[in-house]
């Protein structure tokens, strides 16, 4: 006898009908062996008075469990388990409310230990995080996201923005960007240049996917942004790295590696070099083009905060003066907005973008329709160009503050450059003493210190500098982490 008393348990508060939850757990015990092929199951009146449940309800249950092929009836005899499903071994009867979580696969699966990073999405209350540098998402443009969003999703013709579309993204964001891309970086292109993606990263994966297969040889900087070179190494890519000095990267080490290797790509950084934050200069940017053009080598040119350059106007991006069709520049507008708006974009010669889009549609099918259609009109009107320098002023006070006070309260533990640019501030220990320790010690003082601007294998920069983001935080916000800083510095020289 099976004990349906003890076993079944039903809850007439949760959303799921009564009889629903009754399927749902007969199915469970059929799929545990509790229930074999050909069992008999209580009638409808002993099942009801067993669990104190009407009969209409046990009934409305059976009939479902029939419909859909677990149960069958015979006439005059009762209801059964289906004999045509396969017998199972009997497993220990569970009580549904109880069953345990799977945390582990019964079944094999390539794991990629070089993608792990923790998972830094979550912060416990009263803990300040000193993040890499991302933009503060309590400023974005909500208001004007929400009314241009209004005014789109209301008309009717804009449901076709509902149904699927091009793999491209949205053309008119696509032939708005081109216009935007032109004016504001030097930019010669049109909207066939142009690939919509879900952020910058979507174009990194998509650009090595296309370039790196069957361990093509990639140059990175001795320290580079981290997900980006997970990116290269699991689309295949081999790393190869060079120096970078105040000028960023040091492109004769990109020459010398030219004359003894096939390079397929160079991945840089370039109006503020992460993590370190230095920008690459005008002699090196007129270099490292040359070289492309002489060793037919992609550039891939990350342009995540070009907006964001304080002292003066950004240096125009390495794709403005690419004339013969080796650059592919990727950024963003989740910098500009928040990082939760993932409208991204990739932009290369109209053969390599065509690739792309057909690689993309494999991965992610299409974009989000209405939402990069808000950002196009968003641009159109002006939105975003106001946002972006209300942001920047605020980055800016912010930046002043934090390096000010890094100067006066933490002069004796740190040495760094105030950025031009950017959202952080790369910072390096004047003691021999690991950032693991820093971290370690922080955490007592309820400072969390983000643990991903470097890869495990840069030992060398790991121990030196780390980069501190400011962006993210208010003025009072910047006061409180300083003197909790300043705590876990003077505990541990």
């Amino acid at each position: 006898m099976i004990p349906y008393k003890t076993i079944v348990k039903l809850d007439k508060n949760l959303p799921a009908p009564v009889y629903i939850q009754l399927c749902n757990q007969l199915i469970s015990l059929i799929k545990q062996g509790t229930l074999q092929p050909a069992s008999k199951i209580p009638g409808s009146r002993l099942m009801a008075d067993t669990l104190n449940i009407h009969r209409k309800t046990v009934i409305a249950a059976y009939d479902e469990l029939i419909a859909q092929g677990w149960l069958e009836t015979a006439p005059a005899k009762g209801t059964f388990v289906n004999t045509a499903l396969p017998i199972i071994k009997k497993q220990r009867i569970k009580e549904s409310k109880n069953q345990p979580k799977k945390t582990k696969a019964a079944f094999h699966f390539k794991e990629r230990p070089h993608l792990y990073r923790p998972d830094i999405s979550t912060t416990a209350a009263g803990i300040i995080t000193i993040d890499d540098g991302v933009p503060d998402n309590r400023i974005a443009p909500i208001e004007e996201i929400s009314r241009v969003y209004r005014n789109i999703i209301k008309k009717s013709y804009n449901r076709k923005l509902l149904a699927y579309g091009s793999i491209y993204g949205n053309r008119e964001l696509r032939e708005t960007l081109a216009d935007y891309l032109n004016e504001s970086r030097g930019l010669n292109i049109s909207a066939e240049n142009i690939l919509i993606t879900r952020g910058s990263q979507m174009g990194i994966y998509l650009a090595s996917k296309l370039l790196l297969a069957d361990g093509k040889n990639i140059i990175i900087g001795k320290s580079n942004y981290r997900s980006a070179n997970k990116t290269f190494a699991e689309a295949g890519g081999k790393l190869n790295r060079v120096s970078v000095d105040k000028n960023g990267l040091v492109t004769e080490e990109i020459e010398a590696l030219c004359q003894q290797i096939p390079i397929h790509a160079v991945y840089v950084t370039s109006q503020h070099h992460h993590p370190t934050t230095v920008t690459l200069s005008a002699q090196r940017r007129m270099h490292l083009l040359e070289l492309s053009q002489r060793y037919h080598f992609a550039i891939i040119e990350d342009d995540y905060d070009y907006d964001f350059h304080y002292n003066n106007a950004p240096i125009l991006p390495l794709a403005s003066g690419d004339s013969e069709g080796n650059v592919i520049y990727i950024g963003a507008l989740c910098k500009i907005v928040a990082p939760a708006i993932r409208i991204g974009y990739l932009v290369a010669p109209q053969d390599f973008v065509d690739e792309a889009a057909r690689y993309r549609r494999v991965v992610d099918r299409q974009g989000d329709a209405l939402l990069e259609l808000v950002m196009a009109r968003m641009i159109k009107s002006g939105d975003i160009q106001r946002h972006s320098k209300k942001a920047l002023k605020i980055y800016k006070t912010r930046r002043d503050l934090f390096c000010t006070l890094l100067k006066e309260k933490l002069d004796k533990y740190f040495e760094f450059e105030v950025p031009e640019g950017g959202m952080a501030v790369w910072v390096k220990l004047k003691k021999n003493i690991s950032w693991d320790m820093v971290r370690e010690e922080a955490i007592k003082h309820d400072l969390s210190l983000a643990d991903y601007c470097w890869d495990s294998d840069e030992q060398e920069t790991s121990k030196l500098g780390m980069r501190m983001g400011f962006a993210s935080s208010t003025e009072d916000e910047i006061q409180e982490m300083i003197v909790r800083l300043e705590k876990t510095m003077t505990n541990l020289w």
